[in-house]
């Protein structure tokens, strides 16, 4: 019978299998090898030693035994990390006598790991104060996350206004699926100035660009963390990328300037981007998932598709694809 893996941790943080092996040990004397390899972690720790007599048994070590020898061993960690300190502070102990004034001036780190929304929103808060430049931002999705009170969306359309005032730009770009979000259209309801937001079928993780200096990226899921970027060479990566989905992308504000695209022999282009990940192979979920909808819309689109092209199956779908050339690049 498979067992998972024994989990790893520390003496300080024994195992429910371990304390309840040892605790038989020390009561009967000793245990079985086959009893004993519930808790590896025994004899990783020391508390289980091999019986002289008969190599099949272990005997306990007892606890005050046990317990003093940890506690030595700890104490001579301890010890040795207050001896690498004395040693680094004798060897820095002359360098910082050393009149400084020559040296480079402190730089403001190039990459800093931001946590806590709270400490994000104040971040880009505290960049975009000092702005009358431009706002670059790549929105996936409404947020309506827990963790995200109400008032912080009024916080932020005040600061994106405010910037606007000082005769700065902003560009958005959302994912397609929010062309017709009400929170979105009354965002552009509500600020004035020069602003402007585009969708594409697919766009990559949030990003928010200020001056063309730093960039704020995500670096967990839950979008509690983020990267603060303030290498000149990354930034210039983020605007290129953004710059290139910009160009790509559909006007959704101003109306004016939102065309709708036509479709192709009666394929919209929304079953063009489903099309295409068919193509490449990808699964219903998949597809749901890269293009901001939920798998039953995916499954309705490819239905419709798949009707409008005349195929009976999955395999079909994928040749007609590739010999109707709607994803042929336009002339």
């Amino acid at each position: 019978m498979n067992t998972l893996p024994h989990p790893e941790h520390g003496v300080e943080d024994l195992c429910a299998a371990g304390i309840e092996v040892y605790e038989q040990a020390l009561r009967e004397g000793q245990v079985s090898g086959s009893e004993a390899e519930r808790a590896p972690c025994l004899l990783d720790f020391g508390l289980l030693t091999h019986s002289v007599t008969d190599p099949r048994r272990l005997e306990p070590v007892t606890p005050e035994v046990a317990f003093h020898r940890m506690l030595s061993a700890m104490e001579e960690r301890v010890a040795e990390e207050r001896r690498r300190e004395q040693r680094l502070a004798e060897t820095f102990e002359p360098l910082l006598r050393i009149d400084g004034r020559r040296a480079g001036p402190e730089q403001v780190p190039t990459l800093s790991v931001l946590s806590g929304v709270d400490r994000i929103g104040s971040a880009i808060a505290q960049a975009l104060a000092a702005s009358s430049g431009e706002l670059l931002a790549i929105q996936p999705h409404v947020s309506h996350s827990s963790h995200t009170a109400p008032e912080a969306h009024v916080e932020a359309l005040a600061r994106d206004q405010a910037m606007l005032d000082r005769g700065g730009r902003i560009r958005t770009l959302y994912q397609h699926t929010l062309r017709h979000a009400p929170s979105v259209l009354a965002r552009y309801e509500r600020i004035r100035g020069n602003v402007e937001a585009r969708t594409l079928d697919e766009v990559p993780d949030r990003l928010i660009v200020i001056d063309r200096t730093v960039a704020f990226l995500p670096a967990n899921t839950g979008r509690t963390m983020a990267l603060e970027v303030r290498h000149p060479s990354l930034v210039a990566f983020c605007v290129t990328v953004f710059d290139r989905l910009w160009h790509l992308a559909t006007p959704l504000y101003p109306e004016a300037e939102a065309v709708r695209q036509p479709s192709f022999n009666g394929i919209t282009t929304r079953q063009r981007a489903i099309a295409g990940l068919l193509v490449e192979g990808h699964t219903d979920a998949v597809i749901a998932d890269r293009l901001g909808m939920n798998i039953r819309t995916a499954r309705v689109h490819i239905a419709k598709l798949a009707a409008t092209l005349g195929s009976e199956s999955r395999a079909q779908l994928g040749y007609l694809i590739g010999q109707s050339g709607i994803l042929d690049p336009p002339e």
